[in-house]
């Protein structure tokens, strides 16, 4: 991302084409990413076995979307067309954080780190911090207001205009993203883990939240940003650039779209996980049945030869 950057019009072949070595996200994806496969190797060295598609997702759909979303031409336009941003927000706030959970890293770190610092791990984990944080009525909060503190506030425009402060909303939307999946994913031993329905309602609770920002943001006679856009206008890029209303009515529908293709998309997800769930307890309490069974029946044999 370069604020006030001169750019050619925005195409597919653009956004696939322009690519930079930004020095936060190449750095955090390749050490991220380093340590994940470090891990596994680690795992398979001594003979235990490590699902694929939990490597899959975090390197692939985590990371892997997280580096597109920061590095390739999609950050070249997030702060020309407010549209492009819409799809990089969308995707570091769901796309990201659903993908790093299903990789379930945290599990990972305890299994294949040593003594020392997989117990300073475990204290975080067991920490007040934690245990706040995870809490599931206040990441649902964080999840859903921080949109409308992005977009009706002065911070949009300081995104806009400032390389360290679009950095950190980058940070900032995958870690309130991360706040509210990672417990309801349910892979990683965190606190604030809910029973299934209590997850499925919560993401279900997110699609009006998603549907009246969107709506909202489509309705709305002023411009995010104020005259930032339209001042873009004015330079060279004023021959392809869109109408900055029109540019943001398409942001608002993909906000709405987007954000409840995702959320039915994990709701499917844990819907999956809750009858895996159902199934595996079926079949445990069917092996303690038999058991119980088993010594009944071992117990009356016991008797009638004593008869």
């Amino acid at each position: 991302m370069t604020v006030g950057a001169d750019l050619p019009a925005f195409s597919l072949g653009e956004v696939l084409g322009q690519w930079s070595l930004a020095p936060v996200p190449t750095v955090a994806t390749a050490w991220v990413v380093g340590l994940y496969l470090l891990g596994v190797q680690r795992l398979r060295a001594r003979g235990d076995n490590w699902p694929v598609g939990r490597t899959v997702a975090f390197v692939c759909g985590g990371m892997g979307s997280f580096y597109f979303a920061t590095a390739s031409g999609l950050a070249a336009y997030d702060t020309t067309l407010l549209s492009v941003h819409m799809v990089q927000h969308m995707t570091l706030s769901m796309l990201v954080p659903l993908a790093l959970a299903l990789g379930a890293p945290v599990t990972l770190a305890l299994r294949t780190l040593p003594r020392r610092p997989r117990g300073w791990l475990l204290a975080l984990l067991h920490s007040r911090l934690a245990k706040v944080l995870s809490f599931a009525p206040l990441a649902f909060l964080l999840y859903i207001v921080s949109p409308w503190a992005l977009y009706f506030t002065d911070w949009y425009r300081a995104s806009l205009e400032s390389v360290l402060v679009h950095e950190m909303m980058h940070v900032h939307l995958v870690a309130v993203g991360a706040l509210f999946f990672w417990p309801l994913v349910g892979i990683d031993p965190l606190p604030g883990r809910h029973g299934y329905p209590f997850r499925m309602l919560l993401t279900v609770l997110t699609l009006p939240f998603h549907a009246f920002l969107g709506v909202t943001i489509m309705g709305q006679s002023t411009l995010l940003g104020g005259d930032y856009y339209p001042r873009l206008r004015e330079g060279s890029m004023g021959s392809w650039l869109p109408d900055p209303y029109d540019d943001q009515e398409l942001a608002g529908g993909i906000l709405w779209g987007s954000g409840d293709l995702i959320a039915l998309t994990f709701f499917a997800v844990l819907f999956t996980q809750w009858v895996r769930s159902s199934m595996a307890e079926a079949k445990r309490e069917d092996r303690r049945l038999d058991r119980l069974e088993a010594r009944e029946q071992a117990a009356a044999s016991a008797r009638t030869g004593d008869g």
